[in-house]
């Protein structure tokens, strides 16, 4: 009677494990199953966020990155030569003295046509003068004074906070004076031409002494490959010993090219320095704080990615009090003694 009872119940304990089994299979298949979906949803954002962090810096190049030129090189002459310019290197600044000589020839040569409306004298002070030099510069010239108690307007001697004045009056007058062509101002036009200096460089120096077989020029115009159309109104300027530099410096005609094209980079750009000076500032506190957050990154991080985490499941009464025997052996010892 008892090995019959003892039976019975190991046959109905045997589905019990049987289904306790698959129970803790199909438990497991579906942990198995929502980590795999959770590392696929982790890849998943984190592509994303790359793909949107490089689309974005890539986006930004494309308004702000390059430089913006007022004219695209279609509407430009031929395609003007790279030259190797030192001063728009990011370990580079502006030769003061190629600025001084610059600044002579546009004043000997340029000057009698263009104007630089936007540079004030004080702009000349530190660079290419010292104070007392750009004060006797200004006093050169005159300028309006504000209107005295009878609303006459007296002449006064320029001031470093004056600005460099326009060789005409007006427009009107400077057409006038150029067979209709204007002048353009000097201030920006490194920056309002494609090719900026390379293209002026190559405009000035560009000159032959004779237009190519097939060339036609309109009367009144100089041919120049560098300009849109080959036609231009302003004729060469550049010759060789034109200017007498105070330094000594051969005055040949890519010397004073180069020397004015510095200086009118300078002109158009006359932040270049300190802004290239803030940079490697910004980039070397940039870099020291990010060496500063990965080191306190990983310090913080450290207990929490080196902790080992154990897992003990529940005990049951049998495994609390191991002096008591198990059922199964328990039923093993009344079956022998049956």
């Amino acid at each position: 009677m008892l090995a019959r009872s003892a039976f019975r119940a190991a046959r109905s304990a045997g589905p019990a494990r049987t289904a306790a089994g698959k129970t803790a299979t199909r438990s497991a298949s579906s942990s198995s199953s929502s980590e795999s979906a959770s590392q696929w949803k982790n890849t998943i954002a984190g592509s994303a966020a790359t793909v949107a962090a490089i689309g974005s810096i890539a986006w930004y190049y494309h308004l702000y990155g390059r430089s913006v030129h007022a004219m695209t090189p279609a509407e430009e002459g031929l395609h003007p030569t790279n030259y190797p310019w030192e001063h728009v290197k990011f370990t580079k600044t502006f030769d003061h003295q190629t600025l001084r000589r610059g600044f002579q020839v546009y004043r000997e040569v340029c000057a009698s046509c263009h104007s630089l409306q936007r540079i004030p004298y004080r702009t000349l002070v530190g660079t290419m003068m010292t104070v007392d030099e750009a004060k006797a510069l200004a006093e050169e010239n005159e300028y309006d004074t504000e209107p005295n108690n009878e609303g006459e307007i007296e002449k006064r001697p320029g001031e470093l906070s004056d600005y460099i004045p326009s060789p005409y009056k007006n427009d009107e007058a400077a057409r006038a004076a150029n067979n209709g062509a204007l002048p353009p101002d000097l201030s920006l036009m490194v920056k309002a031409r494609h090719g900026g200096c390379d293209y002026i460089f190559s405009l000035l120096t560009g000159y032959p002494e004779e237009p190519p077989a097939g060339a036609v020029v309109m009367s009144g115009l100089n041919f120049n490959p560098y300009f849109p159309g080959t036609g231009i109104a302003m004729a060469r300027v550049l010759y060789d010993g034109l200017v007498d530099y105070e330094d000594g410096t051969p005055a040949t005609t890519s010397q004073m090219a180069k020397d004015v094209v510095e200086f009118l980079n300078w002109a158009a750009e006359p932040e270049m320095d300190e802004r290239k000076k803030m940079g490697w500032k910004v980039m070397a506190i940039g870099l020291t704080l990010f060496g500063l957050s990965v080191w306190v990154k990983r310090y913080k991080w450290s207990t929490i990615k080196t902790r080992k985490l154990v897992y003990n499941p529940p005990m049951s009464k049998a495994d609390m009090n191991p002096s008591s025997p198990r059922p199964g052996v328990k039923m093993e010892s009344n079956n022998r003694q049956s």
